[in-house]
């Protein structure tokens, strides 16, 4: 089954854009702007930056829900019915605490972890049977940092977290044409391996 539909997660606003917690808007705006002539625009009905393109062969909505991270599965499971796309032809690109900076992984399905984002887009879809592409931010303890998670992933990432976090980026958009072809198992050797 291909992937029709790729959500990068994030806070929208100027004061978030930077953030540990916006690092799924990090890799579909990299996606957006390696494609030729695809720019994400406001779409008010889905309160979410679209795109249409085309990737791997295949027609590929990108969403970036401008919701807040908690509300993401309004702009998910919205646009989701509206062109039935099934969970399982979703992709949602999100923050990863228990992955360390540098470090991306695609898994299927699987509990939120605690990332109100992926709660409420399970919940928005009925089904935790989605894929995802978690993007290692480490965990503050696991960094040796004094903070509280919630302070943690609304705060810029050190310098070197920040250039392992756009290593992982770009590791992770080379697969993304076999990811949307639905060869799961190729991108993720691939990308696991890298």
């Amino acid at each position: 089954m291909p992937i029709r539909l790729i959500v990068g997660l994030g806070n929208p606003g100027a004061e978030y854009e930077q953030t540990r917690h916006n690092a799924g808007f990090w890799l579909v705006d990299n996606l957006a702007n390696s494609l030729p002539g695809v720019r994400l625009q406001r779409e008010t009905r889905f309160n979410a930056m679209v795109a249409k393109t085309s990737i791997g062969g295949n027609e590929v909505w990108l969403l970036e829900p401008q919701t807040y991270m908690n509300r993401s599965g309004q702009s998910v499971g919205g646009l989701a019915r509206f062109y039935k796309i099934n969970p399982d032809e979703v992709l949602v690109v999100h923050d990863e605490l228990d992955l360390m900076p540098g470090i991306a992984r695609l898994k299927k399905g699987g509990s939120a972890g605690g990332h109100n984002g992926l709660k409420d887009i399970t919940a928005a879809l009925g089904t935790q049977d989605y894929w995802r592409l978690r993007l290692g931010i480490g965990h503050p303890r696991s960094l040796s940092l004094q903070q509280q998670v919630a302070d943690f992933v609304l705060h810029r990432p050190r310098r070197e977290d920040q250039v392992l976090i756009e290593e992982a980026i770009e590791k992770s958009l080379l697969v993304m044409p076999q990811i949307c072809e639905g060869k799961f198992e190729a991108a993720t050797m691939k990308l696991h391996t890298a």
